[in-house]
């Protein structure tokens, strides 16, 4: 900064005032200590700034998901960005794998970096362990997976009751023979949906213990090979509900290669880009990443303005988007 300051021939607090895009300095000026900094190559150093800035502030926030190659997550990271970079803040994401020991590991790794809050899809049995920086007044808000063991804000979607919705809506078109495709039974998410499935059939009449289910299905492979195995069987369903886009791709995999995509009825949860360009589109229990992240975005940024009220769990409905595959009758 002395360097860019000698260059413009101004004094080291015009220099930071500028950077800072603070008032009180003239446009001739402004304009002289920017041509100064671009001839130096200059930046702003923004975590040495925070040492003197009132609250050690960073202006950054870290994001832990799932996996940043997952196309909901991807939409919940850009939702956060676009929010918080109106205040300036930057988002610094990791991928957790859905490990909890990688979940742990890497909130530190974020404390250590003195992050100014964070936004966490949680793994790991409990969260008590961020209760003592919690309680000194890191704010922390979760989506998607409600945190155990510690009271924090969350956003997350309406799992059971979409699940329900979906179940329902294979009902009404005739389904009795339906199968259920699942996530890892440790994962919240996962267990929601499944019971929401599985407490609408029983509502109506379905015999809920005659009905294949597939649970731990991590990846699109897994849950190809287990729509084989189903569809393979000597009764095999008519319908088939999977509970998250990597396992529909997997049964729609499957469908293809048995050729089958037109006789099997499917509703997926979670909506994906192209799903109306297959034939036939899927059916899916949408969710909606964009409004979970500026929620989850607003949340934060109204925690590190000082908001100590109750923490509250917002729920975010989905919705069912019929294109087709959820709406075939059943095959002789």
């Amino acid at each position: 900064m002395r360097h860019v300051a000698a260059l413009a021939g101004v004094g080291i607090k015009t220099v930071s005032r500028v950077m800072n895009d603070e008032p009180g300095v003239s446009e001739a000026t402004r304009r002289r200590v920017l041509g100064a900094s671009q001839q130096l190559h200059y930046q702003l150093d923004m975590a040495a700034g925070s040492l003197r800035r009132a609250g050690r502030k960073t202006l950054s926030i870290g994001l832990l998901l799932p996996s940043v190659a997952n196309p909901f997550s991807s939409e919940i990271h850009r939702a956060l960005e676009d929010t918080l970079a109106e205040r300036g803040i930057a988002v610094f994401a990791a991928s957790l794998d859905d490990d909890p020991e990688r979940e742990k590991a890497l909130v530190a790794a974020f404390l250590g970096r003195r992050v100014d809050g964070m936004v966490l899809t949680p793994i790991a049995r409990s969260q008590a362990y961020v209760i003592p920086e919690h309680s000194r007044d890191m704010p922390l808000v979760f989506i998607d997976r409600e945190p155990v063991g510690i009271e924090a804000d969350a956003v997350v979607t309406d799992n059971a009751a979409g699940s329900a919705r979906a179940a329902a809506h294979l009902l009404k078109h005739g389904h009795t023979k339906l199968a259920y495709l699942g996530d890892r039974p440790d994962i919240q998410t996962a267990r929601e949906r499944r019971r929401g499935f599985m407490e609408e059939l029983g509502r109506a009449g379905v015999a809920t213990a005659s009905v294949p289910l597939r649970d731990g299905l991590h990846d699109e492979e897994s849950a190809r090979l287990a729509a084989h195995e189903l569809l393979a069987a000597e009764n095999p369903p008519t319908a088939i509900f999977s509970s998250q886009n990597l396992v529909t791709f997997g049964v729609m995999r499957a469908l293809k290669e048995r050729g089958e995509s037109h006789r099997v009825a499917l509703v997926g949860f979670d909506d994906f880009t192209l799903a109306d360009m297959v034939e036939p589109g899927i059916t899916v229990i949408a969710q909606h990443p964009e409004r979970i992240g500026k929620l989850a975005a607003e949340r934060l940024l109204a925690r590190i303005d000082g908001d100590v009220a109750a923490p509250q769990t917002y729920v975010v409905p989905s919705e069912l988007i019929e294109r087709g595959s959820g709406e075939l009758p059943p095959s002789d």
